[in-house]
């Protein structure tokens, strides 16, 4: 059976939420699924004042495991059109991987949030992308079989390189039954092409 790594880091909870639709589809699809987040960079203090969720069940994730996953889904917010500092440093320890190969050939997609429509959805999820293609990873976004992506009846997110959310400028807008749908769809999709490749 295909394993699934969902890995996220999520401020408020957006991403977390999303990952763990994204890891509902892939268990849909047959797959065992683990979700896990990287570890806080914020000093806590900080990160206190800032209202951060820092209390998300998700177990920390280590960078030896990965390799043991026959698909790893990223999720991570967008800071400035980028994938957030946390989820880059944690990607910038995986040197000993890269240089052996040991993500080749595995399957990879990303999600992502960001505070408004055009606050670099596709820009942040290009960034993630960019790591696991270097890793040698399989990619499969959200393509338009997803056709909640294509409402004009409300905002939503998606894009066909991964699924979407959108936040609000004050983290006041929590990911919508589409958004979700989307999370679920790409999960599916990503697992099943695993269990394709892997059994």
């Amino acid at each position: 059976m295909a394993k699934v790594l969902v890995l996220y880091y999520s401020t408020y909870g957006h991403i977390e939420t999303m990952a763990n639709a994204v890891a509902e589809g892939a268990r849909a699809a047959g797959a065992t699924v683990d979700v896990k987040r990287v570890p806080e960079t914020v000093p806590d203090d900080i990160a206190a004042k800032a209202h951060f969720k820092l209390n998300q069940p998700a177990p920390i994730a280590t960078v030896a495991e990965l390799e043991h996953y026959d698909a790893i889904i990223v999720g991570a917010p967008t800071r400035y059109g980028r994938m957030v500092s946390q989820m880059a440093a944690f990607l910038d320890q995986t040197g000993s991987l890269w240089a052996r190969g040991a993500l080749n050939g595995k399957v990879g997609g990303a999600f992502t949030s960001t505070a408004t429509q055009h606050g670099g959805q596709e820009a942040t999820l290009f960034s993630i992308i960019t790591n696991l293609l270097h890793f040698g990873m399989t990619i499969v976004g959200l393509p338009y079989s997803y056709q909640g992506q294509m409402s004009l009846d409300e905002i939503v997110g998606g894009s066909p390189y991964g699924a979407t959310t959108i936040a609000g400028g004050k983290g006041e807008r929590q990911p919508s039954e589409i958004d979700l749908g989307g999370a679920r769809h790409q999960g599916e999709l990503i697992a099943r092409t695993a269990i394709k490749l892997f059994g």
